[in-house]
């Protein structure tokens, strides 16, 4: 999510950590046995659910100099939040949290804060040319509890109001936090006192805009009645105040505050099922300043934050949970849902694909996932099959040699005889690409665990699962039928863990083909509710096969990433020519070609004939005359890419 450079709509200040989510719902803390990790921290999530809606959004907070503090940086860098406030703290590790959802009113948290790395910002962290960079700074609760981070809130505040900029105040109240309860009861929401209600109104007037649940309104105003309590906020700022109301959506008080809590301004709510109320304010936050910092009406700015607030309060989750601008969109205008918001099969689909990262215009990628036709190499030449896993570790070395770090580069590796390459990959920027299916199998069947979800829940999430499908439109009912099954369990399980799916089709080998063959295979298969992030596809010579393969795609989902043609061991003259046809559709982002580079290099590597070095250059170079070509077909078609640097 690549943001513009130049002056930023908002900076968030304080928690960055790392949430652990119990992946088992609906028992204690204590009988989770696996946690998803995921960016966290209130105002980290905020930063990250604004930049989802379209604000330029920077964080400025400290990460220890370890895994978690390296994986919030690149997360907010892949998000579009700017990490130029992001510092990193050598003496100090990166917070945790671990959450548990165990059921709708019951949401254990385990704070694990001491002496952690954001809570030792101070003020000589705080760069005033960052700072006034925004229009708008956000500081929260949670890092007033300490005096050197109160230091830096309120000299951020300073500075941005001397240049011109907003305040924004999450009260964020946490009674754990403030040593208020034992460290078990982090979920406890509301504990009464007087100090930390004195230390939370010193920055009310800086403040320009303060949200707070009704329990966050009470600390705030010093009393647990709510109008009291925005009465008492009121005395003391001239804010915009706005109280969170939970299912009743939220009311905004732009000035003297009424007699009751719904002769404020009001948005439209959504009553959804509460599936997880974790950051669903966070969500909310997100998305009233989208609105307020924007110039919408208040009543707008309030049905966006409840919206949000939503759509978060449906999912596992909090950051990954957050809304994109077009599925806000979508949920406000797309009439009716399932009260069980997160069985909305469109909603989460259009969640999904507008929260992938990575931008992949163009695409080329050597293909060395084979593993039968290794084998068949090592038995007539008579190497030793132990040799195959060697040789698979120089495809990563071929593509590096060419691609010097460009992203538009990949790997297709398996986890068989390829996981050294896997793991070497692992550090790369390439695209990599795996193999799920058992080779040569027709029905489909898994090269794994029976449950296919399993066996993906060990796969690191950039690794996109590739499934090929011997699979025609015309195909027997009963072979159709099993495969397609077997399709729909994969993408379910891609769906759970999270990665992106490539679905192979290779028709030919099940029938005769036309122009209309792959994509009536491709429309059956969206038809019964696949919507792969990729298609690989065989090499059709015919432009209006691909015109109506790159039909059926946009017509059923315009999300999809694109195709990439596979080589089918065809000769490197004949693949080349079928290039001029398939750049003819912007749909076709390049090639995933295989034997087509590595079958001479591997016969001759494996034979011993040649070394590692003369292998690598073989490779490299055939990979490079099928690049060049791609590019030269897709200028000719006037579907030219970006040009690539020379390397």
């Amino acid at each position: 999510m690549a943001r513009s450079k130049g002056r930023l709509d908002l900076i968030t200040i304080g928690r960055s950590c790392i949430d652990l989510y119990g992946q088992q719902v609906g028992g204690r803390l204590e009988d989770m046995a696996s946690f998803a990790k995921y960016v966290g921290g209130s105002p980290t999530n905020t930063a990250v659910g604004a930049s989802r809606l379209g604000l330029n959004t920077g964080l400025l907070t400290r990460v220890g100099a370890d895994h978690f503090g390296r994986f919030i940086r690149e997360q907010l860098t892949r998000e579009g939040v700017a990490v130029d406030g992001v510092l990193t703290d050598a003496e100090r590790l990166t917070a945790l949290v671990f959450l548990g959802i165990r059921d709708p009113d019951t949401f254990p948290l385990i704070f694990y804060r001491e002496n952690c790395a954001d809570m030792a910002l101070t003020v000589a962290d705080i760069d005033p040319e960052f700072i006034q960079s925004a229009s708008a700074v956000l500081i929260n609760g949670t890092h007033l509890s300490q005096p050197g981070v109160f230091d830096a809130s309120i000299r951020a505040c300073e500075l941005a109001k001397a240049a011109g900029g907003k305040v924004v105040f999450d009260i964020d109240y946490r009674p754990v936090l403030w040593g208020l309860t034992g460290k078990d009861r982090g979920e406890d929401r509301f504990v009464s006192h007087e100090g930390v209600t004195a230390r939370l109104q010193q920055v009310l007037p800086l403040c320009d805009l303060i949200v707070g649940t009704e329990e966050e309104v009470h600390i705030l105003g010093g009393t647990t009645d709510t109008i009291a309590a925005l009465k008492a906020i009121r005395q003391r700022t001239d804010a915009l105040l706005v109280c969170k109301r939970g299912p009743d959506g939220c009311s905004a008080f732009p000035a003297a505050i009424p007699d009751h809590l719904d002769d404020g301004v009001v948005g439209r709510g959504f009553r959804v099922e509460v599936f997880n109320v974790l950051g669903a304010g966070d969500a909310f936050m997100a998305g009233f300043l989208r609105g307020w910092l924007r110039g919408e009406p208040l009543n707008v700015c309030c049905e966006f934050a409840n919206a949000c607030g939503a759509i978060v309060v449906s999912r596992h989750g909090c950051a990954p949970a957050m809304a994109t601008w077009e599925e806000l969109q979508s949920f406000l205008t797309g009439g009716a849902r399932p009260f069980r918001l997160r069985e909305d099969a469109a909603l989460e689909h259009l969640h999904r694909v507008t929260t992938r990262t990575g931008d992949y215009e163009e695409l080329t990628v050597l293909a060395m996932d084979h593993r039968s036709q290794f084998e068949e190499i090592c038995q007539r030449i008579g190497a030793d099959p132990a040799l195959i896993p060697v040789f698979k570790t120089l495809a990563l070395k071929a593509v590096d040699r060419l691609a010097h770090g460009d992203p538009r580069y990949g790997v297709l590796l398996d986890g068989r005889f390829g996981m050294r390459g896997l793991e070497a990959a692992a550090d790369s920027p390439y695209w990599i690409g795996r193999p799920i299916e058992l080779p040569g199998s027709c029905p489909l069947e898994f090269e794994s665990s029976a449950d296919v979800a399993t066996e993906l829940a060990t796969w690191p999430a950039n690794h996109v699962v590739k499934c090929l499908a011997f699979y025609h439109p015309d195909d027997a009912q009963d072979l159709r039928e099993r495969q397609e099954r077997q399709l729909l369990r994969l993408q379910d399980a891609c769906l759970k863990t999270g990665h992106e799916l490539l679905v192979e089709i290779i028709a030919s080998r099940n029938g005769p083909v036309d122009s209309h063959t792959v994509s009536r295979a491709i429309q059956r298969l969206y038809d019964l509710g696949m919507k792969p992030d990729w298609w690989k596809l065989e090499p059709i010579d015919d432009p209006a096969a691909w015109a109506n393969v790159e039909k059926a795609i946009l017509d059923n989902d315009p999300h999809c990433r694109g195709v990439l043609l596979l080589g089918l061991s065809a000769p490197q003259d004949e693949l080349i020519a079928s290039f001029a046809a398939a750049a003819s559709a912007p749909i076709v982002k390049g090639f995933a070609v295989g034997r087509t580079i590595f079958a001479e290099a591997a016969e001759e590597w494996l034979s011993g004939r040649i070394d590692d070095e003369t292998a690598i250059a073989d490779l490299s170079s055939r990979f490079s005359v099928l690049v060049d070509a791609w590019n030269a077909a897709r200028a000719t078609a006037g579907n030219a890419p970006v040009i690539r640097e020379a390397v």
